[in-house]
């Protein structure tokens, strides 16, 4: 059994489905992958693989009470073959490559979720099945799957003509074919720089038989063996000359305007790329880059894995990350001590800014508080706390 029929164990729908589920637009529902190939671009790949990095560190949070075998098993990882890290990598590349990424429930022979995958389909039909849309995939192989729209899960970037998949990235083809010329002419460059060639004029011929064979005769005693040398003119040849070819490649800033159309599309610069980016640079493109996936992510897992009743008693998937852990020493230094003389934040809490693990025993769940300060507490008393400088204070 493949990794097809482990997470596909429904047989698909049978009967003819009812053709295609009617959308707003009028626009046919068909998500297709687009032939561009840009992630075989080493700038673009350089640009995914940045924000597929940096959200693979996201952490999954599953609050709420419904469901507590689906979510022990999800806190282990979202299946049987993958990390979180690893799932969210592929996602979000997935993501960057076609603007639409799938999310599919894996399921046991009873139809109960337990756990989550995305897939690659060529291919994907939303189409009406028994008065309900289905999702239906095709893959590379040519296995076909359907699964019920509202078990799935779909992540899009620029969504426009379509209602449920975002547009290809045909936008990125003109920057593309300029990378792609670019590269050519500096390969082709390379080339040239390593040939010789001349022109002469050949003086008393005049048959073309006789032109042929004394370009023959002379590439075979001058150019030919590769073992160098000096070449030999005879009277023969006049007006010798060398032929230089320039090839044309684009200059430094034109170069730049190309990376910088790269860098524009995918949300990200060369200090992200370069992991140069620290405290509010890296703020700046969390806030830009990954918070919109992880606040698209957490939604769509939530609605698939969680029905409205559970949804509205608190059940939720949370995707975070930690922002503070970026900050320089200084930086980081100054939030622990402000943050932990007001009570803001625990000992465990300020742990985490430094890569620390939490106290055992619970010991840094309790909250400091400098004792020139005062507690006003809820019902108005207001007390101060004095040279006590250990005070625990339950959250």
């Amino acid at each position: 059994m493949g990794l097809f029929d482990k997470i596909f164990k429904r047989p698909a729908p049978a009967g003819d489905l009812q053709g295609f589920f009617r959308t707003l637009t009028a626009y046919t529902p068909v998500f297709t992958t687009w032939g561009g190939q840009i992630y075989e671009s080493e700038l673009v790949r350089s640009a995914i693989n940045a924000r597929a990095t940096h959200i693979s560190k996201l952490s999954i949070q599953i609050q709420g009470s419904a469901r507590p075998k689906l979510q022990t098993r999800l806190r282990s990882g979202p299946n049987e073959w993958q990390t979180w890290g690893q799932f969210l990598y592929r996602l979000s590349t997935i993501l960057d490559v076609n603007n639409t990424a799938f999310i599919v429930p894996v399921q046991d022979y009873d139809g109960e979720t337990t756990g989550l995958f995305p897939v690659l389909p060529t291919q994907c039909e939303l189409v009406q099945y028994g008065g309900e849309p289905w999702l239906r995939y095709q893959f590379q192989a040519g296995q076909y799957a359907s699964i019920e729209m509202r078990s799935c899960g779909i992540l899009t970037k620029f969504q426009y003509e379509d209602d449920f998949f975002g547009d290809s990235n045909l936008a990125l083809r003109p920057t593309m074919e300029l990378i792609n010329i670019q590269n050519q002419g500096i390969a082709e460059g390379v080339k040239s720089a390593a040939t010789f060639r001349f022109m002469a004029r050949l003086n008393n011929f005049t048959k073309p038989e006789d032109l042929a064979k004394e370009r023959k005769r002379f590439t075979a005693e001058n150019l030919s063996g590769g073992s160098g040398g000096v070449l030999l003119f005879p009277n023969t040849y006049s007006d010798i000359q060398q032929i230089k070819s320039s090839p044309f490649v684009v200059d430094a800033a034109q170069m730049e305007s190309i990376r910088q159309n790269v860098f524009d599309y995918f949300g990200v610069n060369e200090a992200v790329i370069q992991n140069k980016a620290y405290g509010d640079a890296w703020s700046a493109f969390y806030e830009g880059a990954i918070e919109p996936f992880a606040i698209q992510l957490s939604d769509v897992v939530t609605k698939m894995l969680f029905s409205d009743r559970e949804r509205a008693a608190g059940a939720l998937v949370m995707a975070t990350a930690n922002r503070l852990q970026y900050m320089s020493n200084a930086e980081k230094l100054n939030v622990s001590a402000q943050m932990a003389d007001r009570g803001i934040m625990n000992r465990d809490e300020i742990r985490e800014i430094w890569n620390l693990p939490p106290l055992p025993d619970g010991q840094g769940q309790a909250y400091t508080i400098r004792g020139e300060y005062y507690l006003l507490g809820p019902n108005g008393t207001v007390t101060k706390k004095g040279d006590d400088l250990t005070s625990g204070i339950d959250q």
